[in-house]
């Protein structure tokens, strides 16, 4: 930080008066000054640059001689604003606005603006390497009817050229919604939003808390933006087929249109006439891939959080072991949208299967294939905004010369079972593209020099062109005098060339001569050589007669390049037709990349992973053998204990997991989550055999950390991700609590999660996993056979009364079938080095607690026998048998006429009889406590 440029501005003064007088943005928005290579930032954009970037206030400096009247700045060379633009986009969510001063001094313009949904203008900056594809989107709804609305969208990835739309009905929590932005992986939401309805609308603030939680950047606009009066002619000038934008079947989704007019206005692509006749648009169908909430998400840990230390804490960061920024995009993308489809699964899967087996196939993919693959959709878009140069035509040429190379290794594979979905999935694939990119190639290797590229030159053969051929030899000739020149120096300094002393073409000094830092000692004193710069590499240095050289092989290069731009404009044109093509090819290869990634993830993990047999949807039961948790086995120091696990309809579909904190009982449930994702992204999974029906959603409901943040309760919380499960969920769904009803007092709790579970159990009736603290749920298994009590177990020593106090539990991490017969929290403390005393008091409290309940439990207290303890057997007894005094009292009742005839006395006094006549009946204990209440 110490090369921070210095705070220097012509009138300051002016810039200060200019700069207040600026209209006032929100708070999202971060205005940067562009001051040729360096940049500026003022105000509270000063002070919120020195927090983020720099950790400190100190760099802040005053514009203006006071405090008072000043104005706060601060500096950033190109390289801090570089990292400044993807915190801002890509962590924080703020929108970005560059301005640079055009003509005269005061004469500054909005030149780039960025957000993190459209990064256009800033792409170059951003060196264009992102983890996932900045999909913006646009959203309108339609809430007339009470219990569901319709939404509609539209969203774009713009590096990608691809509108997308879709409409559909949605519950009042707007869970489908939700499920979108996740599937698409949204970076930024346009919202309609009139300053008249911003606080009354209902409906617009549950899409803000979603939006929200789902960690988009959210952007309001006007009413007029999502009008639809000029949509269809809009689209008749972006889309590839005129006519498509009347007879498209989409463009009746009146909502999505909505979206879409502001979605085209805001990303501005009707300012650029590249776009015109290059768009497609399709319709985005929600049922094709799993539901994921935003609870899911963050409970799977499916996408690298800020926090996380290692990039194996999250599922993308255990399985991104893509050789190129298209294949971990598309990794992304595919962890969102898991296949609902088995035959597409089981494709993905024998593709992952032909990788995992065929080890030399796998490495030379990765190692001498596809690593070499730049960002193609990014160089594609480069020819298309008629932004790319010769350099970007030979990087599209060396990616076609490979071709041939992913050919023959893909050609050469032995095992016929896996030949036929390889051939149909990339190698017939690439043999028509390869075919299709011969003339690309073809061109290239006739116009452009390729043995210049050696200098990192790029420029057109000079046998193209009388006047370039004569240049040539010019500069050949310079060449050859440098090198003598080079020569004589070495041989006058005694260094051997290539190894003290070298001849280089430095990006400032242009070609001069290097000496090792070591021998630059030989120069000094020495008026034949003159020393340019001192670096790390060494000393530059020149003679008169180098510079002189210099000079004039700098002026015929510059007449080089003048001469031969209009035939790189010409090789550059043609290259930039096959950019449809490069489209494709960047398809194809993103996926090949993503599916040798899950094979090298299967195949390196500590324990090998398996294929997992798939079952439809509603078919067949989930068994998992020996799962574990694909993160957590790979962290250092840990062996991970593994478990089975059986969910079938019958009498498996909802498991209770009790069990002591710390001991394994979140990993357990959410173990299960990742496997079934897992399988349905195409995966093998972490066990030694797995077979999955295939899930519609995985709803979950865990942890609620960061809502207090938000002013939410935690209990609040949790009953909003709950009210979602319960509306949302099919029977073809997962769902994983993890805790419930820990927000407020233990009764209304328990009440809560009886309610909630056995809502699932009857009413749902799907896959579900509640871990939880409530022994109390346990009793749920004795009335449903589908609900089945598993727990975690513990080791304890010491059993015996005269060891009590030196009791210790050991946690084993193994799920076994049954109750948790104690609880552990103490032993737990103790664990975690809690104090002695503050241990002691707690375990004297739990005592006096246990004793007074006893107590209170054992002794009538004068009220008809309250209290009283009973069995299970005493509770069946008495209810049979208060059961048969009620049917005798019924018929006695109805043989007198029944309620007509007798009155209200009457039948409470033969009731009494009947009771007081059955000895056996009065002596049960179960019925003396409910005759006492």
């Amino acid at each position: 930080m110490s090369s921070r440029p210095e705070l220097k501005v012509d009138d300051e003064h002016g810039f200060i008066r200019y700069f207040k007088s600026l209209p006032r943005v929100g708070d999202d928005v971060v205005r940067i000054f562009d001051r040729g290579d360096w940049y500026t930032a003022h105000g509270d954009d000063a002070n919120f640059i020195a927090r983020t970037v720099y950790k400190t206030t100190s760099v802040v400096r005053q514009l203006g001689k006071s405090d008072h009247t000043g104005l706060p700045s601060v500096t950033m060379t190109i390289t801090v604003f570089r990292q400044f633009l993807r915190e801002a986009l890509f962590k924080l969510g703020k929108r970005v606005e560059i301005y640079a001063s055009t003509s005269g001094r005061m004469n500054w313009k909005i030149v780039k603006q960025a957000s993190p949904g459209n990064l256009q203008d800033v792409e170059d900056d951003l060196g264009g390497q992102f983890e996932a594809a900045p999909v913006i989107m646009a959203v309108k709804i339609s809430a007339k009817a009470t219990e569901s609305r319709t939404v509609g969208v539209c969203f774009a990835d713009a590096s990608v050229r691809e509108l997308g739309v879709s409409e559909f009905i949605d519950n009042d929590l707007y869970s489908n919604f939700e499920a979108l932005l996740i599937q698409l992986g949204v970076k930024e939401c346009l919202v309609q939003m009139d300053k008249a309805d911003k606080d009354k609308d209902p409906d617009l603030s549950k899409l803000k808390q979603i939006i929200d939680n789902c960690g988009v950047a959210m952007s309001e606009r006007t009413t007029a933006d999502f009008g639809i009066k000029d949509i269809e002619q809009d689209l008749a000038r972006l889309l590839k087929d005129e006519r498509a934008a009347t007879i498209l079947p989409q463009t009746d989704l009146k909502l999505a249109m909505g979206s879409a007019s502001a979605l085209i206005k805001y990303l501005g692509v009707l300012h650029d006439p590249s776009n015109f006749g290059q768009f497609q648009l399709y319709q985005h169908d929600l049922s094709h891939f799993m539901k994921l909430d935003a609870a899911a998400l963050k409970a799977l840990n499916l996408m690298p959080g800020a926090r996380d230390g290692s990039k194996t804490m999250s599922v993308y960061g255990l399985l991104n072991h893509c050789k190129t920024p298209v294949g971990s995009r598309l990794l992304a993308q595919w962890l969102k949208q898991p296949l609902m489809n088995k035959d597409e699964i089981e494709k993905r899967q024998q593709l992952v299967e032909a990788f995992t087996n065929d080890t030399e196939l796998r490495q030379t993919m990765q190692e001498e294939h596809l690593r070499s693959i730049p960002d193609l959709y990014r160089l594609a878009k480069r020819f298309q905004r008629n932004k790319a140069n010769l350099e970007d035509v030979v990087r599209a040429y060396q990616v076609v010369i490979r071709l041939p190379g992913f050919l023959g290794t893909l050609e050469g594979i032995m095992d016929e079972t896996y030949r036929d979905p390889l051939d149909e999935a990339y190698t017939v694939k690439l043999r028509e593209l390869s075919d299709s990119l011969v003339k690309l190639q073809e061109m290239v290797e006739t116009t452009v020099d390729l043995d210049a590229l050696d200098n990192h030159e790029f420029i057109i053969k000079p046998e193209f062109d009388d006047s370039l051929r004569v240049i040539r030899k010019n500069l050949d000739r310079l060449r050859s005098s440098m090198d003598k020149e080079y020569s004589n120096a070495a041989s006058d300094l005694g260094q051997e060339k290539d190894k003290k002393i070298f001849l280089e073409n430095h990006k400032v000094h242009g070609w001069c001569m290097r000496l090792t830092r070591t021998e630059a000692g030989c120069i000094r004193n020495n008026s034949r050589y003159q020393e340019c710069s001192t670096q790390k590499s060494g000393v530059y240095f020149t003679t008169k007669s180098l510079q002189s050289l210099r000079r004039e092989f700098d002026q015929l290069s510059q007449n080089y390049n003048r001469t031969q731009s209009s035939l790189v404009n010409e090789v550059v044109g043609v290259a930039a037709s096959y950019s449809p093509v490069l489209e494709r090819l960047a398809g194809i290869l993103a996926h090949l990349d993503v599916i040798v990634s899950l094979a090298h993830t299967a195949v390196h993990a500590p324990t090998s992973y398996v294929r997992p047999k798939m079952h439809a949807r509603g078919e067949g039961q989930t068994v998992l053998t020996e799962a574990r948790h694909p993160c957590m086995e790979v962290q250092d120091d840990v062996q991970f204990i593994t478990n089975d696990v059986t969910l079938s309809r019958d009498n498996s579909s909802f498991l209770i997991i009790t069990g002591p904190n710390m001991g394994g009982k979140s990993t357990y449930i959410r173990q299960i989550g990742v496997i079934a994702l897992m399988a349905q992204i195409g995966s093998f999974v972490p066990c030694s055999s797995a077979e999955l029906t295939i899930f519609d959603s995985i709803l979950a409901r865990v942890g609620a950390s960061d809502s207090q943040l938000k002013g939410v309760s935690t209990f609040m919380a949790e009953m909003l991700e709950t009210a979602n499960i319960l509306k949302s969920a099919t029977a073809e769904s997962l769902i994983i609590i993890d805790e419930l009803g820990r927000g407020t007092s233990t009764y209304d709790g328990f009440g809560l999660a009886w309610a909630i579970s056995e809502h699932i159990v009857k009413e749902i009736g799907c896959f579900a996993l509640f871990a939880t603290h409530f022994h109390e749920l346990t009793a749920l298994a004795e009335q449903y056979p589908q609900v089945r009590n598993m727990h975690v177990t513990a080791h304890i020593s010491g059993t015996n009364k005269e060891e009590e106090e030196k009791r210790e539990v050991t946690l084993l991490y193994k799920v076994e079938p049954g109750i948790c017969d104690q609880s552990f929290g103490i032993h737990v403390a103790e664990l975690v080095r809690f104090p002695d005393k503050v241990v002691r008091m707690a375990k004297r409290k739990a005592d006096e607690l246990e004793d007074f309940t006893t107590k209170h439990e054992a002794t009538d207290g004068g009220d008809g026998g309250l209290g009283l303890e009973y069995s299970k057997q005493n509770v069946e007894e008495g209810s049979a048998l208060l059961k048969e005094v009620l049917v005798r009292w019924k018929d006695e009742v109805k043989a007198a006429g029944g309620s007509e005839s007798l009155s209200r006395e009457e039948m409470v006094r033969r009731m009494k009889e009947l009771v007081a006549g059955d000895e056996k009946l009065l002596s049960n204990p179960f019925f003396k406590s409910v005759r006492a209440l």
